[in-house]
């Protein structure tokens, strides 16, 4: 199994969605979240990381509440915002961040 490490270093971008299983807004993100792996496909991978199980690593990332989205393309930062997101807004933002 690759590292997250491994994994955010590619050149194909990576949508990270720090989350908690009794996270409601968590919750009502994961059909959105599905629907822009559709759109995307191979060109985004998205990656669900619980903070209560990896908490060093969202505490390397500083994410202070959840859901948090940090997207990354050749382990660089491209964007990073916390709470829900309209869909539109989202697939949008993705696009611009990593064109």
């Amino acid at each position: 199994m690759s590292t997250f490490q491994e994994i955010i270093k590619g050149e194909i971008p990576v949508l990270v969605d720090f989350y908690a299983e009794w996270c409601a807004p968590c919750k009502t993100m994961n059909p959105i979240l599905k629907n822009i792996k559709k759109q995307f496909g191979d060109e985004l991978k998205i990656i669900k990381i619980n903070i209560d199980n990896n908490q060093q690593v969202a505490s390397k990332f500083q994410v202070r509440g959840i859901p948090t989205f940090i997207l990354f393309k050749n382990n660089e930062v491209k964007w990073r915002q916390s709470g829900i997101i309209e869909e539109r807004n989202f697939i949008e933002t993705i696009k611009s961040k990593i064109n």
